[in-house]
């Protein structure tokens, strides 16, 4: 009897131990899953701001759009007390408002080069316009043809044409192959719009710093923008401005001036890309 007790007692003993070790590593599993299951699930970029003049917290992080070739912020941190901080400016243009040229003066006086994220519509209408981008050493990035939701859309067939009909407007308006840099209208997107993307070839580019400027009837007053842009402006940030709005045309150049003097250099998004795989 004695030894069948001790037998029970050692078995008992055996499974508590086991479901000690099994137990974190469960956790761990479920943990994992869980977020797995939330990155999936994602379909509208946001961004947390805490601190004025620091990284926000994107509801993805930097490791997590990595794997998919996709980025929301460049590098954070400058190489030291007053090294260079470098920032990098895109515009997505989903139609000419008539503010682009103003934009792409002070651009040009300031010598900085943007990613313009460019649809259909706009190459159609505003050759003149793209060619003067290319021209000047802006990069022109796919923003989709028709600029649906993508996030909608689950079948590679269906995710290709509206990237590649683009392609083509690109092609015969400028000559030239368009840089496999997309970002997703409304910056809606899944976790399987990050895959088709990359099975194309593209980097996904999101942004770390934006502000409300895309109301044609509705724009920011100067002194909201720049209560934004100049407070909220980090290293490494990937900035999301619309060339439709008639307050980044007429405060761009003087933006830019101010960025400058507090350190700021300008980079451009194939500085940050790796090759896709």
């Amino acid at each position: 009897m004695v030894i069948v007790l001790k037998k029970k007692v050692l078995a008992a003993g055996a499974i508590c131990l086991a479901v000690l070790i099994a137990v974190p590593f469960l956790v761990n599993v479920m943990a994992n899953r869980a977020a797995a299951a939330a990155a999936a699930s994602i379909v509208n970029w946001g961004l947390r701001f805490h601190e004025d003049g620091r990284t926000p917290t994107g509801n993805a992080t930097s490791e997590y759009l990595k794997q998919f070739g996709a980025y929301y912020v460049g590098p954070t941190a400058s190489a030291g007390d007053g090294e260079p901080k470098k920032i990098y400016l895109t515009f997505d243009a989903g139609y000419e408002n008539g503010y682009t040229p103003a934009i792409l003066d002070a651009l040009k006086k300031h010598n900085v080069k943007a990613c313009f994220f460019l649809v259909g519509n706009y190459i159609q209408t505003s050759p003149d316009l793209v060619k003067r981008m290319v021209e000047e050493g802006h990069i022109v990035g796919n923003h989709t043809y028709s600029h649906p939701d993508m996030s909608k859309i689950a079948d590679q067939a269906s995710f290709e044409k509206e990237m590649t009909a683009l392609e083509t407007a690109y092609r015969e308006v400028t000559g030239q192959e368009m840089s496999k840099f997309y970002r997703p209208p409304q910056g809606k997107y899944s976790e399987k719009n990050l895959e088709m993307a990359q099975e194309m070839g593209y980097h996904t580019f999101f942004w770390s710093l934006a502000y409300v400027d895309w109301y044609k009837d509705k724009q920011p007053t100067r002194e909201q923008a720049f209560d934004k842009l100049l407070s909220r402006i980090h290293p490494g940030a990937i900035v999301l401005l619309h060339s439709t709005s008639r307050t980044n045309a007429e405060i761009l150049d003087e933006l830019l001036t101010k960025w400058e003097a507090a350190g700021y250099t300008f980079g451009t998004l194939d500085e940050l890309v790796e090759p896709v795989s």
